[in-house]
């Protein structure tokens, strides 16, 4: 009787385990379209779609929340296994990461609000580019999570070099501009700054990854190496 009823507990909170991921990865998309929005505001001269981004962070924060109550309510009501433990952990750390990656995608569209309506400099090129590489990044630390994958959690470090080169690219590229003519160092400076935040998201993704290693081997591997 004992065991039937420990295996019917076991099967509830694995069906919660299962909600826990179903609810992280439906925050991570949340993330990636606030990210997408927040360059297509900036590329585009968007002001509305940017007042978008700003106003539906409101959803992030709120998933965080829910997320975080279900992880505590685990936590207080299962007394999980060590490894069960660790996967609970690794969901708090990854959904404040999330959270912060859905910031700075609102950071990056109160910077196409500060530079207006004016014309860019530059056409944006490279910075879609790297933003689309960020967005890989959030798809393959989630679904390394979700399938418990060490080696595509591994992957990351190397994706996030690409980011890591489009940010100093466009670094000296602007900084050349700069040097060359001073009256475009205001939007020069916002674009820098925009592109700061895109790189702050793939060490956010990197971060994921190593949950995700912990998780798995209860070891903690640098990614951002």
């Amino acid at each position: 009787m004992k065991s039937h009823r420990g295996d019917t507990m076991r099967h509830k909170f694995e069906a919660q385990l299962q909600e826990l991921k179903k609810k992280i990865v439906e925050m991570s998309v949340l993330v990636e379209k606030a990210l997408e929005q927040a360059m297509e505001s900036l590329k585009n001269r968007d002001m509305a779609l940017a007042e978008k981004v700003i106003s539906d962070d409101g959803q992030i924060n709120d998933s965080e929340q829910d997320i975080e109550l279900l992880c505590t309510h685990l936590v207080a009501t299962q007394q999980p296994f060590a490894s069960d433990l660790r996967n609970i952990v690794a969901s708090y750390k990854i959904i404040s990461s999330l959270e912060r990656m859905g910031d700075l995608s609102v950071d990056i569209a109160k910077v196409s609000l500060r530079i207006g309506p004016d014309p860019l400099i530059k056409p944006l090129i490279d910075m879609p580019k790297m933003a689309e590489i960020a967005v890989q990044m959030m798809r393959t630390a989630v679904q390394a999570f979700i399938c418990e994958d060490v080696e595509l959690a591994r992957s990351l470090a190397e994706t996030d070099h690409k980011v890591d080169h489009y940010y100093k690219l466009i670094f000296n590229e602007l900084n050349e501009m700069m040097a060359k003519d001073s009256a475009i160092s205001g939007q020069a400076v916002y674009l820098l700054l925009a592109t700061r935040y895109i790189e702050r998201i793939g060490d956010y993704c990197t971060n994921i990854g190593e949950e995700v290693i912990y998780m798995q081997l209860g070891v903690r591997e640098n990614l951002n190496k």
